[in-house]
């Protein structure tokens, strides 16, 4: 199949292009602006599948809104209907269309071009009226406030925010792109479609300006927000993506002395921590017991012994470990336990524990194995 995509150097377009580089049996033009009309009508001739993702939304003066939203878009409709073929299109539009402003006003004139060319050639138009779309390789100053959020906050430059309550109706780009490829398995349909992208999210300046800060303060208290799913983990992404290339690192501050050293690397929300600690040959660590806190360590480096004892009895339970097998052992509620590098080399240990450290409440107290 041939998939011609118009402004595939914008920010849904390079997102697209991406996404139909790795689906087997597609062939990709592009075309731009700066390229010739006659290129155009080629491209439009041989395509089976036109995305019409260009067009123009801060322009120097309002004529441009017309000239790259309405007047091109009429002309692809022109093309493929000069074609003969029924040309599927799908034309990302705005919410827009419903205001009554000179971006709004171009942006329905395009699509009433396409409805048009539907209508009389039988081919299918999917009009997509998209919200605020966010992601990566978004503009700042451009696409979304939230990409000139994202790039404002990873520098350390300030954000303004004139009402904290406004909300804004968002949609994630990797939802809006799998959504669009989905037509292009689509057959036997004719006329407009409507579509629509979910999920969409419903967010207000405050939600969005909070969430990224946290993000940025995540590297100095290591406590990382739920990003695992929905909203957060859309916007995580987007915001990793504003990265200044010499800010893609940060450093740990840890402990050292003279038994080795130790560095809490992750904190969550509910979930624990993860931490890392170095041991030097023969020395032993440990040596307490909790309540209700619980353990994983995995040694990665080195060899260990790992011994518990339950507090009420004299039976020592032993483990050695080392990294030639990748074992978990669990420090469990009610045992004393300790580790001792058995080895001749520095041991390097992976620790989890199902809560946050707290030097108010430790859990931890003093008895030897």
């Amino acid at each position: 199949m041939r998939v011609l995509v118009t402004g595939s150097q914008g920010f849904i377009g390079k997102n697209l292009i991406e996404r139909l580089e790795r689906m087997e049996g597609i062939e990709i033009d592009t075309f731009s602006r700066s390229e010739s009309p006659e290129s155009l009508e080629s491209k439009v001739a041989e395509a089976d599948f036109i995305f019409h993702l260009a067009g123009v939304n801060r322009p120097e003066n309002v004529g441009e809104f017309y000239e790259g939203n309405r007047d091109l878009t009429r002309r692809i409709a022109d093309l493929a209907e000069q074609s003969g073929r029924k040309i599927p299109v799908l034309l990302s539009s705005s919410v827009q269309t419903e205001r009554d402003n000179d971006y709004g006003k171009s942006k329905r004139e395009g699509e009433a071009a396409l409805e048009a060319y539907a209508e009389r050639s039988g081919a299918t138009v999917y009009l997509y009226r998209l919200p605020n779309v966010f992601g990566k390789w978004s503009r700042p100053n451009y696409n979304t406030v939230i990409a000139t959020w994202c790039h404002n906050i990873s520098r350390d430059l300030p954000l303004q925010v004139n009402d904290e309550s406004v909300e804004l109706s968002l949609v994630y780009i990797d939802d809006v792109v799998d959504q669009f490829v989905r037509h292009l398995e689509e057959n036997g349909k004719a006329g407009t479609v409507y579509g629509d992208v979910s999920p969409v999210y419903r967010k207000s300046l405050g939600e969005i300006r909070d969430l990224l800060v946290s993000f940025k303060e995540s590297r100095e208290t290591l406590l990382t927000p739920r990003v695992g799913r929905g909203f957060e983990r859309a916007l995580y992404a987007t915001y990793l993506s504003f990265l200044p290339t010499d800010r893609f690192s940060y450093a740990l501050n840890g402990h050292q002395d003279e038994r080795g050293t130790f560095y809490e690397f992750i904190k969550t929300l509910d979930s624990g921590q993860v931490s890392i600690s170095t041991t030097a040959p023969g020395i032993t660590r440990g040596n307490h017991y909790h309540n209700t806190k619980n353990e994983k360590f995995l040694v990665i480096k080195g060899e260990a012994s790992i011994k518990l004892r339950q507090i009420h009895g004299d039976e020592v339970i032993e483990y050695k470990v080392s990294d030639k097998k990748m074992e978990v052992v669990e420090m469990i509620p009610g045992y004393t336990h300790d580790i001792t590098n058995t080895g001749d080399t520095e041991m390097v240990l992976l620790l989890w524990a199902n809560e946050r450290f707290d030097r108010e409440n430790p859990d931890t107290y003093f008895l030897k194995v």
